[in-house]
């Protein structure tokens, strides 16, 4: 364990050596960009409990912990042991393990005449000017020293390109695979989406872990909507108990793009989750669906910031924690109307059940509004299974454990429902029902 002055020390060590051999170093804007990322970070450090942002979480567990670099050296793992962790149904796969691209496990089929599914770094590589036109663009490193340290190891991550009128009718997973290491591991994906104006993409973002031992993945991504775009964006993440995950999607949107989010969270030591859509064209419509599911000790955190900064824009959110355990769930959803955005349509929604005396959430919704003519409403309720419900499911022959999971799986899918029906959201109910029939079995133990 270190103090946070230490681990400042310690990433600055790494960073010196990291930006020597780093991809495309020679890029005078690219090594830039990394050079601000890691002066903000030294100037911000770590986030704190006395941060307003981080207020229900304690993220001192990683601040702590020496992470290093995950290099190149170990196994990788086989087709074999990554199959049931992958999704079927999806036009192309980018497979990173530990933070590094592996084309052998990786397949990109034939794409439509434009697109571009590839791994950052190449594109980079290939075509410096399309990825600096966007890369570093959007996302605030002031209000984020975690997106700032992503952005200073900045090295490889998911890179799709849909050209202006292209639609993308499969969908496109990256899958992110922690290995277990002899100590803990630190890696720092950078995605960029951009879909040009009235294309139309789904991506799948799917963290998930090979093994145990202590892992951070701290992710950006960095999301581009143009005019008229329409976007589903997903992230799915089911590590291992004992590892970290701090992840930010900051969406760019233009006019009348349409953007839906979906993050589901079922793994993880302490996952940090924090979406920040800007509806900066007139007309755009934002969807940020969620759902948490959590017992033993994990520490779930969704941050929301929804920037509605043009007129006649609409944003819906709606969350849903179960908890059992002595887990720990929080929604801080954060809504701003900029003086500008007249017509605005919110809404903001946070329900909750707790399976357990001892499970906890923090909710938190919150409206800034600086225009006049504005439709904005939040909310947030905790409650616990229906007995009703639960003895009518048992009058009907329907054993304990099955009732049980029929009602988890019933609060779960008013959020898999908003997903678009397709291989996504399969995989998804798959992972929810696996879940649901696990914590169903727990909770009846601890009422047995």
């Amino acid at each position: 364990m270190a103090s946070a002055s230490q681990a400042i020390a310690r990433y600055a060590e790494s960073f010196g050596g990291f930006e020597k051999s780093a991809p495309c170093h020679d890029l005078a804007w690219l090594k830039q960009l990394r050079h601000d990322g890691f002066a903000r970070f030294s100037e911000a450090g770590f986030p704190t409990m006395r941060d307003e942002d981080w207020r229900f979480t304690n993220p001192s567990a990683i601040t702590k912990t020496a992470f290093h670099l995950a290099r190149n050296g170990h196994k990788l793992p086989s087709q074999q042991a990554l199959a049931p962790l992958c999704m079927a149904g999806v036009a192309s796969r980018l497979v990173f393990v530990d933070g590094r691209f592996v084309p052998a496990l990786s397949s990109i089929r034939d794409l439509p005449k434009g697109v571009t599914v590839a791994n950052l770094a190449s594109a980079i590589a290939r075509n410096p000017a399309a990825v600096e036109k966007h890369l570093g663009r959007y996302l605030n490193l002031r209000r984020d020293s975690f997106g700032a340290l992503n952005t200073a190891f900045l090295e490889d991550g998911a890179y799709v390109h849909v050209p202006k009128g292209v639609v993308l009718e499969e969908p496109v997973a990256v899958l992110y695979v922690s290995t277990e290491h002899d100590s803990p591991v630190v890696s720092h994906p950078r995605n960029l989406i951009v879909v040009e104006e009235n294309g139309q993409a789904t991506v799948v973002e799917d963290y998930t872990s090979l093994g145990a031992g202590e892992a951070l993945c701290n992710t950006v991504t960095e999301l581009v909507a143009g005019d008229h775009a329409v976007v589903s964006h997903y992230m799915i993440e089911r590590e291992h108990a004992s590892s970290y995950n701090v992840s930010t999607l900051r969406i760019q949107q233009g006019r009348a793009a349409d953007v839906a989010s979906h993050s589901i969270l079922l793994g993880g030591a302490l996952v940090r989750n924090n979406v920040h859509p800007v509806l900066a064209g007139e007309g755009g419509e934002c969807l940020i669906n969620g759902l948490f599911i959590g017992d033993g000790r994990q520490h779930l955190d969704n941050y929301m910031l929804v920037e509605h900064a043009s007129p006649h824009c609409s944003s819906r959110q709606f969350y849903n924690g179960i908890l059992d355990g002595r887990a720990h769930g929080v929604f801080h959803g954060r809504i701003i109307v900029h003086k500008d955005a007249q017509k605005t349509d919110a809404k903001q929604t946070n329900r909750n059940l707790l399976l357990s005396d001892t499970a906890q959430i923090d909710t938190k919704p919150q409206l800034e509004i600086y225009a006049d003519d504005v439709k904005c409403t939040h909310g947030a309720t905790i409650g616990q299974i229906e007995e009703n419900a639960l003895f009518y499911l048992r009058s009907r022959g329907i054993d304990e454990t099955s009732a049980r999971r029929l009602l988890l799986v019933a609060f779960a899918s008013e959020c898999t429902d908003r997903m678009k029906e397709g291989p996504v959201r399969t995989h998804v109910e798959k992972l929810i029902h696996t879940q649901a029939l696990r914590l169903a079995e727990s909770s009846l133990g601890r009422v047995a």
